[in-house]
């Protein structure tokens, strides 16, 4: 029997699933280069079938992060392993529509491209459509993010990379300061390093939000694999490498985010920074330098490595991965770590405590800690009103803490709830952006605009973006660019630090004061992960028995509200109605509260958690705090074993 018969048998013996054999039959059928077809024969030949559903069962996806995918398999095929590179990378990506390789991305560069020049092709000036790349460290990122260029200049666009990795809020930037159309950052975050993806974004230096993203992924589906062929072979002759100035007219805009620079040369602060192996130490540590900071990086994890082999997963949600930087601040008496993942989009940290113990912040702890900071130093400086103004606002999204928005209130200023993603936050930016923009004379800049004068324009005409977060650990100052930004994080939260430490306090005794001025607030997280095609069932029947068979209960505690974000007409404090998306928001009669929803970027079901209780003194906050997480801890038992349950129908 041929490949194809056998492909064929298994899929009448139901060992493939009908996804699986219609693509791999057209994959089969499209000219594809010999190593291709010969990794699908050996797979094929060693009856990997349960391999083959997960490589081919569908086409790769947009989700809220853009498109992730292995780029190695859990059973590789010999031909496309070939000769191992020095640091363990494969000679070529592994074969399959749902995997990232060189033709998935050729398809997402395509699809790309004629969305763009369709859009382009609207306006009354003729423009070549213009495309930064920008590419993490990872297994492929070079490769890829040279492919993607070579294949949009041969479309005929114009197509500028930079000379090695670099973090993916300098893309965001990069797409405003060069007018580009649109930008590619080639990077699967903190995934496991068999992860690649690709984040696009648009010509507001943010990620694709409708209708750009549903029209993307229709031209993107409108590609025949065999048109691939002939992009292939990659040509940079026609693309350009970006110098020097595009780092230091980043490093300037990062530098922004501090709203009070002699704090850290007035107060000096101890830092130790990690960079997990990834592309933020080449911001990171002279961003702190300049600010006055005395840093010092993890020796063993500053160096790039697709691997990450000193940590499990290179995230620094995770204690793990920031395990070696607390034991050398321990070692060189630091106040403060900082780590940013691999990407440098998102920071974590740990703060010494008054027993002299490095304490984790979560990430929305941190979120809140920078939100109530700025918000008063805003008003310091005159930016804001003292009594807080409706034309300035906070952007969160509505799963991250609750404690965020009693900030916002306490402040006077519009506290704005998007969906999870931090496009969604950029997308608001840009509503209030256009809306200054239609109130100017003709020729108004708006990046040209001294950020300063920019925020009193935006509070006379608009609504001045304030600070935007997530509780997953991302952070962005202002306007200058439109997705979380890690370098720019690290800067803000030590001037934070060094503000506290100036006041005698510790970070947690700052967070304190803040919990009893506006209550304590307290979060928890359900990761259940289900990989391949058996995975993406289980998470689809969760989401789908939620929405049929709501939960009433989960033991002594009732529901008293399920609001269903894919059903239901949701809208923000705007007045502007969120875009569906399967989201569930459950209230629970003891006040607390949980979101449930599918990842966009990873296979898993997420489930946050909010529990709150009002403190009437300092003297029983600590026991507010063990009540609070004792309740907590019994719901999410509760909760995942539901959910396990709902999983598996």
């Amino acid at each position: 029997m041929t490949t194809l018969e056998k492909i064929k048998a298994a899929g009448s013996a139901q060992k493939l699933l009908p996804g699986a054999v219609e693509n791999l039959t057209a994959f089969l059928g499209a000219n594809l280069p010999a190593w291709a077809v010969t990794s699908i024969d050996e797979l094929v030949a060693k009856d990997a079938w349960g391999e083959l559903n997960d490589r081919f069962y569908r086409f790769l996806e947009f989700g809220t992060g853009g498109m992730r995918g292995r780029t190695i398999g859990v059973v590789p095929a010999p031909a496309e392993t070939g000769k191992l590179s020095p640091i363990g990378t494969p000679e070529h990506a592994a074969i399959g529509s749902n995997m990232l390789n060189d033709f998935t991305l050729i398809r997402a560069v395509v699809g790309l491209f004629r969305y763009t020049k369709r859009y382009l092709g609207t306006r009354p000036e003729a423009q070549r459509p213009k495309l930064v790349i920008a590419h993490d460290v990872r297994h492929f990122s070079r490769p890829f993010c040279e492919l993607a260029a070579s294949t949009w200049t041969r479309l005929g666009g114009e197509a500028f990379i930079f000379d090695g990795p670099r973090p993916t809020p300098q893309l965001s930037f990069s797409v405003r300061w060069l007018h580009a159309h649109a930008g590619i950052v080639i990077t699967a975050s903190h995934n496991p390093p068999h992860d690649n993806g690709f984040k696009a974004y648009f010509e507001d230096g943010a990620q694709v939000v409708p209708p750009h993203d549903k029209g993307i992924v229709d031209e993107v589906n409108a590609v025949a694999l065999t048109e691939l062929k002939q992009f292939l072979a990659v040509d940079l002759t026609c693309v350009t490498t970006l110098k020097a100035d595009a780092d230091d007219a980043y490093r300037k805009v990062a530098l922004t985010a501090m709203l009070d620079p002699t704090v850290l040369r007035r107060t000096k602060l101890n830092v130790v920074y990690t960079n997990i192996h990834g592309t933020g130490a080449f911001h990171v540590l002279p961003l702190l330098q300049q600010a006055g900071c005395a840093v010092q990086a993890v020796p063993e994890q500053l160096q790039p490595d697709p691997r990450f082999p000193t940590v499990k997963s290179p995230n620094p949600e995770n204690p793990e991965a920031l395990a070696m930087a607390i034991k050398l601040a321990d070692q060189q008496g630091a106040e403060l770590v900082l780590a940013t993942d691999p990407d440098d989009d998102r920071m974590g940290c740990a703060v010494r405590n008054r027993a002299g113990k490095m304490e984790l912040l979560t990430g929305n702890q941190i979120g809140s800690l920078l939100v109530e900071y700025r918000l008063m130093k805003y008003k310091e400086l005159g930016w804001i009103p003292a009594a807080g103004s409706s034309h300035a606002c906070i952007i969160n999204t509505v799963v991250t803490t609750q404690l965020q928005a009693a900030i916002g209130r306490g402040h006077g200023v519009k506290v704005i709830e998007t969906l999870t993603g931090f496009k969604w936050i950029a997308a608001k930016i840009r509503r209030y952006e256009d809306e200054l923009r239609a109130k100017m004379p003709k020729g108004f800049d708006y990046d040209a605009t001294p950020f300063a004068e920019r925020a009193k324009l935006l509070m006379q005409h608009s609504t001045f973006y304030v600070f935007g977060t997530e509780e997953s650990y991302g952070y962005l100052p202002n306007d200058c660019l439109r997705d979380k930004d890690g370098n720019s994080a690290c800067l803000m939260f030590a001037e934070l630090c060094a503000w506290v430490k100036g006041r005698g306090l510790t970070v947690p005794e700052y967070l304190d004061e803040i919990f009893l001025r506006y209550g304590f607030f307290l979060e928890g997280v359900i990761n259940l992960y289900y990989e391949g095609a058996s995975g993406s069932e289980k998470i689809k029947r969760i989401i789908e028995s939620y929405r049929a068979k709501p939960p009433a209960g989960f033991g002594d505690v009732q529901v008293a509200k399920f609001q269903d974000y894919g059903r239901e007409k949701i809208v923000d404090a705007d007045g502007e109605a969120l875009p569906s998306q399967d989201l569930y928001f459950v209230t629970l009669s003891n006040g607390y509260k949980f979101a449930a929803r599918g990842s966009g970027t990873e296979p898993k079901m997420k489930f946050y958690l909010f529990a709150s209780e009002k403190v009437a003194s300092a003297a029983e906050l600590p026991a507010v705090k063990a009540k609070t997480k004792a309740t907590l801890d019994g719901l999410i038992k509760l909760i995942e074993a539901d959910a396990r349950q709902r999983a598996e129908g």
